[in-house]
């Protein structure tokens, strides 16, 4: 006998009734993937250190030029709402007071990955590719390197390279501001 196990999937204007009347608090480390509510995993040491490392970099090449949001939500649909470890964003001057920012605001999204490394490879780029975020960097803790995808098509994207220690990767939206991967790992 086949059981099937039904699921319910959640709008994001129903995550955040969830949210308003206390049923989800600050303590629940979750986010919105695809309609379902995600516990995130803990950030240890070596993930806490590479995402101050990062957004102490950022900050300092991209001053009044971009915003760095650091474990913020982003607006990708009515059923998704991740909050990625930074985010690099348009300026605006409400600092999305307004609201999340969405695909349209996004240059960059980077993911630092240890223990995530395989959800945020299979599950969460792929997403970001099908919303059109034009750049993602998944910062793999394990293996030292950053992989980078670009050119977002469906739920993929056309271009992906591997970074390792001793070399150099770009901001597409700033080319012009080179990001050393040993700084990224410290």
């Amino acid at each position: 006998m086949t059981v099937q196990i039904l699921r319910k999937k959640f709008t994001v204007g129903q995550y955040h009734q969830m949210i308003e009347s206390g049923i989800l608090t600050d303590r629940d480390h979750v986010e919105l993937i695809q309609g379902e509510i995600i516990e995130m995993s803990p950030v240890g040491r070596h993930h806490a250190a590479c995402i101050d490392r990062l957004t102490e970099l950022l900050v300092l090449k991209l001053f009044r030029q971009a915003l760095i949001r650091v474990q913020s939500p982003i607006l990708l649909s009515d059923n998704s709402e991740p909050q990625p470890d930074l985010s690099i964003l348009q300026r605006r001057e409400d600092f999305y007071h307004a609201g999340h920012p969405t695909p349209d605001n996004i240059f960059t999204l980077i993911e630092v990955s240890d223990s995530t490394i395989a959800f945020d490879r299979d599950v969460k780029v792929p997403i970001y590719a099908q919303e059109q975020i034009p750049e993602v960097w998944l910062v793999n803790l394990n293996d030292t390197q950053v992989e980078c995808y670009r050119q977002p098509i469906a739920n993929t994207y056309q271009q992906f390279q591997i970074f390792n220690l001793g070399e150099t990767l770009n901001i597409q939206a700033f080319p012009d501001v080179p990001i050393e991967v040993n700084q990224i790992f410290g």
